[in-house]
């Protein structure tokens, strides 16, 4: 089992930054990537960002590319989305997620990942 927690979720104006944290415990030795998500009120989950935990390797929506940078912190277990020059449309619940490796492993695809955190809003001001 993986256990994950965001954090750094809240409110801010157009053009600001936020930075997400997602904490993994557990069995976290057995993580493949983490991925960040997010979901807006009457709309439907929307991959955000990806990395693979080994390589690095990241992967990113194109809403988001430019903007947003996903990294890994592997002494801490700790995931991180910096988010930069935010614009309203970016307003949702963001979700961590992580892949053991168990399923095939597609970057954008929810059904690759295994564990789920609880989310942290996101909500900017125009």
């Amino acid at each position: 089992q993986v256990q994950l927690v965001e954090s750094g979720g809240g409110l801010v104006q157009a053009g600001g930054s936020l930075r997400l944290a997602c904490a993994a415990s557990g069995r976290t030795f057995s993580n493949n990537a983490m991925g960040w998500f997010r979901q807006a009120p009457g709309r439907e989950r929307e991959f955000v960002a990806a990395i693979r935990w080994s390589s690095s390797t990241t992967y990113y929506s194109d809403s988001v590319k430019g903007r947003f940078t996903i990294s890994r912190d592997n002494a801490k277990n700790t995931g991180y989305l910096q988010m930069n020059s935010l614009r309203p449309e970016d307003t949702a619940n963001y979700y961590c997620a992580a892949s053991t490796g168990r399923r095939t492993y597609v970057f954008d695809l929810a059904a690759s990942y295994d564990y789920w955190g609880q989310g942290t809003q996101v909500t900017v001001s125009s």
